[in-house]
């Protein structure tokens, strides 16, 4: 993917390397439209908060980027707008994230980012999704490499 390049059609898409990562979030960030909310899932060490980084890098947000996992949530502000960072890890769910804090934040930033939050994709069916896994690389060296799916709804 290039600069201002469309996200690419659902389904897997590796990511090899921290440019492909970050060419994923440039193509995100010209695809989502302000008040975005994006939910991102994967296990643990996937990525999610280093893909959130790359957003907040394109953005403008001068401010060291970390996972909000202890505090619940980070803002980021920027010249391109607001970046909110949640994680629902440490809450067993995104169910206590949804209503007026959240909505609070939607109103008003340019995207809220939900590490853990596939619990708000029924209550927020605009909501994009992407979900990061690890996967065999095709190398005979059984080296493993990070892939993204995207799309409004959980790719099946």
């Amino acid at each position: 993917m290039s600069a201002g390049t469309a996200l690419p059609p659902a389904g897997a898409l590796p990511l090899a390397s921290l440019d492909a990562t970050t060419e994923l979030a440039r193509a995100a960030l010209a695809a989502l439209p302000n008040g975005s909310l994006l939910v991102l899932s994967g296990p643990l060490g996937v990525g999610k908060t280093t893909f959130t980084q790359a957003l907040a890098s394109l953005l403008g947000v001068e401010a060291p980027v970390n996972s909000p996992t202890y505090t619940l949530v980070h803002e980021y502000p920027s010249p391109a707008g607001t970046l909110v960072h949640m994680d629902a890890y440490r809450l067993g769910g995104a169910a206590p994230l949804a209503g007026t804090m959240l909505d609070d934040y939607l109103e008003r930033a340019r995207l809220v980012v939900v590490e853990w939050g596939e619990g708000l994709l029924d209550a927020y069916p605009e909501a994009w999704w992407l979900e990061f896994g690890f996967g065999a690389a095709d190398d005979g060296e059984g080296s493993r490499v990070r892939w993204a799916r995207w799309g409004r709804r959980p790719v099946t």
